[in-house]
């Protein structure tokens, strides 16, 4: 039976293909948009890699919730490890959002970033939240405490993903709706759907692999801990 270890690194081997053929099929398989609609129709592109990143980091932020809830009803380590998984998660697939977004603006809207939209600076809000918990988790003791207070926060930041979902519903400004996988509803060309698809998948293969890996180090990281301890009462006495 192969183990966590192998599980992991063969989900993230095939979700770092299935990335790069993404952007393969994006750059030279899926047609061009309509010129007269887009600014810069060839840069619509990277949105292969950008939306894929977007609904992972909101997998992300869906599993720091569920850790977070977990860690408060019963104090359970497993909830705790997927606060950390999740948080750790969320800044990394949340800051693919942020860089490959501006890069498709620049060309786009002619600049990186509008502050004035509000689906982007709370998605930006919700990338901050990850790297907040990210550096505390490492700089700050560990301790009930620490964990009641960095679930806290996570709680906190899970408020703002159905906000930023359906931000461009409620404001409409510059940032595109909320794609979704009916072709007929989305209006989306069919090659562009499935290119799109194909990405969500590998992308989730990705977030599943290293999900588990991150899982499998937190465990580790904890068992020597145990150990750590244990060689420390030994000495002491």
């Amino acid at each position: 039976m192969p183990s966590q270890r192998d599980i992991g690194f063969t989900l993230t081997f095939l979700g770092i293909l299935g990335a790069i053929a993404t952007l393969l099929l994006g750059l030279f398989w899926a047609p061009l948009v309509d010129p007269e609609s887009w600014n810069a129709p060839e840069a619509y592109r990277i949105l292969y890699w950008h939306v894929p990143f977007a609904w992972s980091s909101f997998l992300a932020f869906s599993m720091l919730f569920v850790g977070a809830i977990s860690w408060y009803r019963s104090r359970s380590e497993w909830g705790w490890r997927w606060v950390s998984t999740g948080s750790d998660l969320g800044l990394l697939f949340g800051l693919g959002v942020v860089t490959s977004g501006p890069i498709w603006g620049s060309a786009e809207w002619g600049v990186p970033w509008d502050w004035g939209d509000l689906r982007l600076n709370t998605f930006a809000l919700l990338t901050a939240v990850a790297f907040f918990l990210v550096l505390s988790k490492r700089s700050q003791p560990d301790g009930q405490d620490t964990r009641d207070t960095l679930a806290a926060i996570g709680l906190f930041g899970f408020a703002l993903v159905p906000i930023t979902a359906i931000a461009t519903t409620w404001y409409q400004e510059r940032h595109p709706g909320v794609v979704v996988v009916n072709s007929e509803e989305s209006g989306l060309d069919p090659q562009i759907l499935s290119v799109l698809i194909f990405g969500f998948v590998s992308f989730l293969l990705l977030f599943i692999g290293l999900a588990i890996l991150t899982d499998l180090v937190q465990k580790l990281e904890q068992r020597l801990e145990n150990h750590m301890l244990e060689l420390d009462e030994g000495v002491a006495n």
